[in-house]
């Protein structure tokens, strides 16, 4: 019986290492099929990370101009200040005749679907206090 088991035994073995090689034939051409993807996916992740600084430094770039247009718009809307008055110790003084009316100092009215406070209710009869 000691050399049924063994032999038994290495028949088994054999059968094993036929079944390994068999698979390893398998497993190398999806090794080497995965090995190209990762190789093109590496290319173009490179590639979007290049394109990637570059749009960084145009934008970089833009916001410099924006701030510097922003700038001289601004200077550009000041008005000067205005000269300065001297006026002698002789002269009379005139008063300034008034440009404007009275009326146009006050606000216009609003207009009468618009109200800009709260709702005032008219109550009347008993019990409107």
């Amino acid at each position: 019986m000691q050399p049924t088991k063994r032999m038994t035994f290495v028949i088994a073995s054999a059968l094993l290492m036929l079944g390994a090689v068999a698979g390893c034939d398998q497993s190398k051409a999806e090794l080497d099929s995965t090995k190209q993807q990762l190789t093109a996916i590496t290319a173009e992740r490179d590639n979007l990370k290049t394109q990637l600084t570059a749009a960084q430094q145009q934008s970089t770039a833009l916001q410099a101009q924006v701030t510097d247009l922003q700038t001289k718009l601004a200077a550009a809307q000041t008005p000067p200040p205005p000269p300065p008055v001297v006026e002698e110790k002789g002269a009379k003084k005139k008063k300034a005749a008034k440009s404007e009316p009275a009326a146009a100092a006050t606000p216009a009215p609003a207009a009468p679907g618009a109200t800009t406070g709260p709702a005032q209710e008219t109550r009347k009869g008993r019990g409107h206090f």
